[in-house]
């Protein structure tokens, strides 16, 4: 499992989730090239569905990736251990091909409790699991030495997709874990990433331009580094906008007003973006072609 992935939004109609819309999103990913479709992490608002829902998005996106070349990532974190267990394993008995394991938040664990929530998760799979860093959103890092570890002395933990924008920690997992397994889940340095011997992108941007997020990353693990560094420069307002208040919020609204979208819905506590950010979601999306 390597190459151009997609953090998927999760698509609301009149509060429930949109299958038919999910399922569309998927499909046209596949279309356009992406290898990983991820259900239900930060960008699907995982936070906010319920376990049911949770458990649906997985299912719809193992049926809708069946028998094509796109692997299913499937969300499987909590701050509760048990929790993440019971996700884990209903990942593994649906199909997915591999799970994308979020720290857990709020609670701030320390570096050897990570290591035993991890292990306990990874131990109750047969399924690959990717270890997910991204301290600004759970309050709490995965150090390069923790990781290493558990790539280590847990045989079913393959990657980590590093959320935290620190090419230092990069560097240093490519130097002592060489098959460690790195994806960035930063949009604004995937190439700096793949160029550093990542594997790979988790991308919000590519729920909008999965052609251009694809053939960044293709051309970067192909050591055609000046072609990914174009489409990385290139990419560099939209992934700046896209940020400009908490994802999800900005992506679906750049989905919505190119036509992706049928409905701008999100999950309280996030609200549609204000009328100045809309604004320059809609400027910057003037520069660049989303292909339907």
């Amino acid at each position: 499992m390597k190459g151009s992935g997609v953090a998927l939004i999760t698509p609301f109609r009149n509060g429930k989730i949109d299958e038919v819309g999910y399922i569309n999103q998927i499909k046209r990913q596949i279309k356009y090239g992406t290898q990983i479709c991820v259900p239900v992490g930060t960008t699907g608002e995982s936070a906010t569905l319920s376990h049911n829902e949770h458990m649906q998005c997985i299912e719809i996106a193992v049926e809708t990736c069946k028998n094509t070349n796109t692997k299913v990532l499937a969300g499987a974190g909590s701050n509760c251990t048990k929790e993440a267990i019971e996700l884990a394993q209903f990942a593994q008995k649906c199909g997915a091909d591999a799970i994308l394991c979020v720290s857990p938040y709020y609670n701030k664990p320390t570096q050897e409790g990570l290591y035993e929530h991890y292990r306990a998760v990874a131990s109750s799979v047969q399924i690959p699991l990717m270890l997910y860093n991204v301290p600004g959103r759970t309050g709490v890092n995965i150090e390069p030495k923790t990781a290493i570890r558990l790539h280590q002395e847990v045989k079913n933990i393959f990657a980590i997709k590093e959320a935290d924008g620190q090419m230092q920690s990069i560097i240093e997992l490519n130097t002592n874990a060489k098959d460690l397994m790195i994806f960035s889940g930063d949009d604004l340095i995937n190439y700096p990433i793949l160029a550093n011997g990542g594997c790979g992108v988790i991308s919000v941007t590519a729920n909008l331009l999965p052609d251009k997020i694809a053939a960044l990353t293709n051309y970067g693990l192909c050591g055609k580094l000046s072609e990914s560094k174009a489409i990385n420069n290139e990419l560099y307002a939209i992934n700046r906008v896209l940020f400009c208040e908490s994802n999800p919020i900005p992506i679906k609204a750049a989905m919505y007003i190119s036509g992706l979208l049928d409905s701008l819905e999100y999950r309280l506590p996030l609200l549609a973006p204000s009328k100045e950010h809309m604004k320059l979601i809609e400027t910057t999306l003037q520069n660049y072609e989303v292909q339907l």
